[in-house]
């Protein structure tokens, strides 16, 4: 069986729910000194109706991801911009 999804496989999956067991951060140290945080947050989980080699079947997520930048060096950073807010 083929790993290529097709419409007709994500008709046919299964909607599964689920439950956070643990949302953590990744943390990765940029080589121009800067660290950023990076977290994928599930949204959505199917189940289709095909399988891996090894047997285990093949899940569809939808994920949004959520990235905090810290300890920009002082070199890369822009004077901030001040914003003008017109009432609507």
């Amino acid at each position: 069986m083929s790993n290529r999804i097709t419409p007709k496989d994500l008709e046919d999956g299964e909607d599964l729910d689920f439950t956070e067991s643990k949302e953590g951060w990744n943390v990765y140290k940029l080589e121009d000194g800067t660290t950023i945080k990076v977290k994928l947050i599930l949204r959505s989980v199917k189940r289709l109706k095909k399988w891996n080699p090894d047997g285990t079947p093949l899940y569809l997520i939808q994920s949004a991801n959520v990235v905090r930048v810290l300890n920009v060096p002082k070199e890369l950073r822009a004077k901030p911009k001040v914003q003008t807010f017109k009432p609507v």
